[in-house]
């Protein structure tokens, strides 16, 4: 009787957790909460995939935005805002060359004004302005932006040299 008692509870116990054999492996049917908890992970990953996949697309795009803009490079320096002068060469003023110097940077190096901003502690609006020559910098925030760009602050002085005296020959 104790044998047909044990073989009725083993009986309960796989009708309780129904098990399916492949090959030499037992695995146990998941519950509805399990497979409610496996269906939301499948569904997380499908959307980090999308989400990279969309990631992996922008960043394609920026590459061949910036891939065309390289080739434009050598208009942008003859496009820079500055004056005329009597003889006919250009005057730049050293902010509007500062912020030449310093957008010529960040966009050598891909990165964008929200990075760098957040980067050198400066607010994004005022670095934008900088860029575009309409401020100046007091020399703490130029070595910081500077840092940020990774270049020291002489290294910087020096290029918005260079590129003053290309500007007047």
């Amino acid at each position: 009787m104790d044998a047909m008692t044990l073989t009725k509870e083993q009986m309960e116990l796989k009708a309780m957790a129904p098990t399916v054999q492949s090959g030499n492996v037992r695995v146990r049917e998941l519950t509805p909460a399990q497979r409610r908890a496996v269906m939301f992970a499948q569904q997380q990953v499908l959307r980090a995939r999308a989400a990279k996949r969309a990631k992996d697309e922008r960043q394609a795009a920026l590459t061949r935005m910036w891939q065309e803009e390289d080739g434009d490079q050598a208009r942008s320096y003859a496009a820079s805002p500055s004056t005329e002068t009597a003889e006919g060469s250009k005057e730049v003023s050293l902010r509007e060359a500062i912020g030449h110097v310093l957008r010529d940077l960040r966009t050598h190096d891909r990165k964008t004004l929200r990075e760098v901003s957040e980067k050198a502690g400066v607010s994004l609006g005022y670095l934008s302005e900088v860029e575009r020559g309409q401020k100046e910098a007091s020399s703490e925030l130029l070595s910081s932006i500077a840092q940020s760009l990774g270049v020291s602050t002489a290294q910087m002085l020096r290029m918005v040299a260079d590129y003053l005296d290309s500007v007047a020959a």
